[in-house]
């Protein structure tokens, strides 16, 4: 694994390059630009306002501000983790004359579509900035925990990319499987509502590893409390582990990818 790591620092300007090449081209080759960054999250705190209405109709509890607050906060790392997971699913099909004709570790691909969908969240990460400021939410000293969950989210992203990439080379209906369920997993996730809605049962939410990060987000930004410490861990432990497993899953079948592309 340190060889591994090694090796990837030593290409660390492939990685800048490529993550920029994805970047640029998303961007120069649409209409709307870097509106696209900002109209996908927009459509998903459109939708889970929505549905937080649609659940104060039923239980009789108006929605409050800091609700539409914690809707917008959870809706943007879970359009960039949807993002990176599609994205780094498809890095080695979709770079096929890379991955045949030159010598690199192959790991830069899906981290490089991680990286890329970073860049949207951060320009979509300032637009939240402005809402949350009409929204009335304050800043606390909290807020330091924010890099260290979207650290932590990124590291999830990543080890996902490793298995998926790797895996749709030998599975070309890897990347439909990931569409499904991802397009699914957000009724698992809460993303449109908090796991307390459920009440003690909703706790088993958590044990989804991106959901403990959602409500970590929450917490810090709108509601000004820290995140719960034992579920945080939890998911930086099955991150950091899977992370481990999923290079070391990567590494072990890499030499076989330029004859399964």
């Amino acid at each position: 694994m340190t060889a591994a790591v090694a090796q990837l620092f030593r290409h660390r300007e492939l990685l800048y390059m490529l993550t920029r090449r994805d970047i640029s081209i998303k961007y120069k080759q649409s209409v709307m630009g870097v509106m696209w960054a900002i109209l996908m999250p927009a459509l998903i705190v459109s939708a889970g306002v929505l549905v937080r209405v649609a659940f104060s109709k039923v239980s009789g509890v108006p929605v409050t501000l800091l609700e539409v607050a914690a809707v917008s906060v959870k809706a943007l790392p879970w359009a960039f983790v949807v993002s990176a997971i599609r994205f780094a699913t498809a890095s080695l099909t979709s770079n096929s004359n890379l991955v045949t004709k030159i010598s690199f570790p192959r790991e830069v691909l899906p981290i490089s579509a991680v990286l890329s969908q970073a860049f949207d969240l951060m320009i979509a990460g300032a637009m939240l900035v402005v809402l949350l400021a009409v929204l009335g939410v304050k800043a606390t000293l909290l807020l330091w925990w924010v890099p260290v969950l979207l650290t932590i989210l990124a590291l999830l992203a990543v080890t996902v990319g490793l298995f998926l990439s790797a895996a749709n080379l030998f599975f070309r209906d890897v990347k439909y499987l990931v569409e499904v369920i991802v397009t699914f997993a957000i009724f698992f996730t809460p993303v449109f509502y908090d796991t307390a809605l459920f009440g003690p049962s909703g706790r088993w939410l958590l044990f989804n590893p991106v959901a403990p990060l959602l409500e970590g987000l929450s917490a810090v930004i709108v509601y000004g409390r820290a995140p719960e410490l034992a579920w945080v861990a939890y998911s930086a432990a099955l991150s950091v582990g899977g992370l481990f497993l999923g290079w070391a899953f990567f590494k072990k079948v890499e030499p076989t990818f330029a004859e399964r592309v």
